[in-house]
């Protein structure tokens, strides 16, 4: 899994494209050869993922957004690693 740190900004790569889907009804990310599906929490992450904020910025707005949830940290860094994995998103 990819070593990030809290000040690092991920970005879609520039091969994706994400969306919602109104037929899937969720995001989706969609490439030249076809499309992946995300599931609720994954679009709520990669909604965040602009170019701009940071991962820290990302985990602080997810919690403020579902409070109820408890500490995210983890679940989004680990998302945002296989994300990077799967080559979805960089760091810029």
């Amino acid at each position: 899994m990819a070593l990030m740190t809290p000040e690092q900004v991920p970005v879609i790569s520039s091969i994706y494209r994400l969306q919602w889907e109104d037929s899937q009804q969720s995001h989706v990310l969609l490439y030249p050869e076809g499309m992946v599906q995300l599931n609720g929490s994954a679009g709520e992450i990669m909604v965040m993922v602009d170019g701009e904020r940071s991962v820290a910025e990302i985990i602080s707005a997810l919690q403020a957004k579902f409070p109820e949830a408890g500490d995210l940290t983890d679940d989004i860094v680990e998302f945002l690693g296989v994300a990077h994995e799967r080559q979805w998103i960089q760091f810029a």
